[in-house]
């Protein structure tokens, strides 16, 4: 059986560390971040599908102390269009209300 994916790499990158940094991460990162112990275990365990989300400033502080780039540490990446190509009418719609 599979584990379900999470939506960030916290594991990922927590695992790939030797015991003793690994201990030392768990004890150093809440303090680091200004959360509970409680609270990063928590971070570490949001499924894929959850709602639940980390607040922006700790994913990014997370990134940095991962050595991530910005938006890496989502397993998922976000894809939205940007404004400028949701704005542009695209060619079709514009062939059919010239035609009209």
């Amino acid at each position: 059986m599979t584990e379900p994916t999470k939506k960030y790499k916290i594991n990922d990158y927590l695992y790939q560390l030797n015991v003793r940094n690994y201990r030392k991460a768990i004890q150093t990162l809440p303090k680091i971040l200004g959360i509970s112990l409680n609270t990063f275990q928590n971070y570490r365990n949001i499924l894929g599908n959850d709602t639940q989300d980390i607040p922006y400033e700790k994913v990014v502080m997370m990134e940095q102390l991962f050595d991530m780039e910005p938006g890496s540490l989502r397993t998922t990446p976000i894809r939205q269009h940007s404004l400028k190509e949701l704005f542009e009418p695209k060619e079709s719609n514009e062939d059919s209300v010239s035609s009209s």
